[in-house]
């Protein structure tokens, strides 16, 4: 790394997201820190540049194809780190992860496609542990709430005496902004390849798919299947995920990930009295906090369950709005897995490199509150907000600090390498420094029951 000429490559830089992370980088990069903005179009680089201003004076500027592996491996050999917003990633993200983790370079994303995420790790982790590389997946509103904020909260149970955590839930209390055209072209593209895969349609439908260990996981909704404990070994590693696959018609294959689909999203009431629906982003954040579990030798716990719910109150409209929340949620994926459905959805949702105006955005915000009980019967709370758009100013935040987390403070971060999630590769030096950037992230122990 010493030989290195680049701290950070931030690699996509001219999209709406990543001009956004540029931008941040420019401004927030301490003196001296050796940036580097990359993308396809020398122009649109050029143009990025008289956007940001003054603060970017001293950036380089590096144009480059990512399906051109020699300009990846000279990419990668200059740098510290990569941090990329190409995707989507199950389409154009694996040659970098595999350059990366060669060469013993971090490298972190905005991924929340549960798909390329197993694929890296399949392919690469192993590379990476051996060459030091961190290959930090999804360091954006995907996953970096869910994950630091679970995090966080068994650090401060240990901490305190209070055991393992057990039933632990994301409650969403507010949440103001829209998806991009990335997010969206990233869920297109897992559709089509659930629709096309059988191997991938496993994946998606196992809750501990990307867990590195998974004959040690649990087994069933919550870890439990026919009264067996959340500790039963059982459910063997499913294949190798192979190339995306071409489109073929598998009609009934869809149809039950729908089914599936219907069964997640159902409308609850807890003891409460509260409401509650699904999170849009909980079949990708729980698997990436199941993860870091693993990764960390199940230091939340053996007996440790988590979801992620979006909190509607306690008022008489409450269930029919998780109906509505629901419904659509099975209706985008049933939409978005066949052509005709797919192409009418292209005309109105925005495209790749769209987003919301400097007005919306500036109202955004997001409010989580993450609750645990422990294995001692200890109740905490941590609570993980920013008044920010989640998806874009909060998420260029988020990733332009993981970045630089990577690059600049190599010393204080978790002795890991290989593919990693934001608590097992950063931690809380990236929590410091979200904290720092005006991020809430707060625990504290409840009364007990």
């Amino acid at each position: 790394m010493s030989t290195r000429d680049l701290d950070v490559v931030l690699l996509g830089a001219t999209g709406f997201v990543g001009r956004l992370i540029a931008a941040h980088l420019a401004q927030t990069a301490p003196e001296g820190a050796r940036i580097a903005f990359a993308g396809r179009s020398r122009r649109k680089l050029d143009d990025l540049l008289a956007e940001v201003g003054p603060a970017a004076k001293g950036i380089e500027l590096i144009e480059i194809d990512v399906r051109d592996w020699a300009d990846l491996q000279a990419l990668v050999a200059r740098t510290k780190v990569v941090a990329t917003t190409v995707g989507p990633y199950i389409r154009d993200g694996m040659p970098l992860v595999r350059a990366c983790a060669a060469a013993g370079t971090h490298y972190c994303d905005l991924t929340g496609e549960v798909l390329f995420v197993r694929r890296s790790a399949d392919e690469c982790h192993e590379t990476a542990r051996e060459s030091g590389a961190r290959i930090v997946h999804s360091v954006g509103f995907d996953s970096v709430p869910s994950d630091l904020g679970v995090w966080q909260t068994a650090r401060t149970a240990k901490d305190a005496g209070e055991g393992e955590l057990e039933d632990t839930v994301l409650a969403v209390k507010a949440l103001k902004g829209g998806l991009s055209g990335g997010t969206i072209d990233s869920a297109r593209q897992q559709a089509i390849a659930a629709r096309a895969d059988s191997v991938a349609r496993t994946v998606l439908a196992d809750r501990y798919s990307l867990s590195p260990d998974r004959e040690h996981e649990p087994k069933g909704d919550e870890g439990r299947v026919d009264g067996r404990s959340p500790h039963t070994p059982s459910a063997k590693r499913p294949a190798a995920l192979g190339p995306v696959a071409s489109v073929t018609p598998l009609g009934p294959a869809v149809e039950g990930l729908v089914r599936s689909g219907l069964k997640a999203v159902s409308v609850r009431q807890d003891e409460d009295g509260r409401w509650t629906a699904p999170f849009v982003m909980a079949e990708f954040n729980t698997r990436i906090v199941r993860r870091s579990n693993a990764l960390l030798n199940w230091a939340y716990g053996r007996g440790f369950r988590y979801r992620e719910v979006t909190d509607l109150g306690r008022s008489p409209q409450a269930p029919a709005r998780g109906a509505l929340l629901s419904g659509g949620l099975v209706g985008a994926l049933a939409a978005l897995s066949f052509a005709p459905t797919r192409a009418v959805l292209d005309r109105v949702l925005p495209k790749p490199g769209e987003g919301p105006s400097q007005k919306s955005m500036g109202a955004g915000r997001f409010v989580m509150d993450i609750t645990a009980r422990t294995s001692t019967g200890a109740r905490f709370r941590t609570r993980v907000a920013a008044d920010k758009d989640p998806g874009y100013t909060g998420t260029a935040v988020m990733m332009g600090q993981a970045a630089l987390a990577l690059a600049l403070d190599e010393d204080r971060l978790p002795d890991m390498s290989g593919v990693l999630t934001p608590a097992t590769g950063i931690g809380g030096v990236l929590i410091e420094r979200l904290v720092a950037q005006g991020f809430t992230f707060d625990t504290e122990q409840l009364p007990s029951d």
